[in-house]
């Protein structure tokens, strides 16, 4: 696996840090973020095109808009990659 770091929360406090990571080779990107509240996680299984629960393989995460040229970034390295 080639994962490439691409950015930290810039108001972390480097115990809670929402982190960005872009896997080339596999051309996925890696979110690490805050956990939703129970509420939130209902809203989001009841609007989901899927109408049922948030597998056990997977997760919602909340990343704070200050991220978003991070989670760019790592688009463009995926996106780059499939062009090789």
């Amino acid at each position: 696996m080639a994962v490439e770091f691409v950015g930290i929360d810039p108001d972390t406090d480097l115990d809670h840090c929402p982190t960005v990571w872009a896997d080339v080779e596999a051309q996925e990107i890696l979110l690490q973020g805050w956990k939703p509240s129970a509420e939130t996680q209902t809203e989001c299984e009841a609007s989901s095109p899927a109408h049922g629960p948030v597998p056990d393989s997977e997760a919602i995460v909340r990343i704070p808009a200050r991220m978003i040229p991070m989670i760019r970034e790592a688009c463009d390295a995926v996106e780059r990659a499939q062009l090789r």
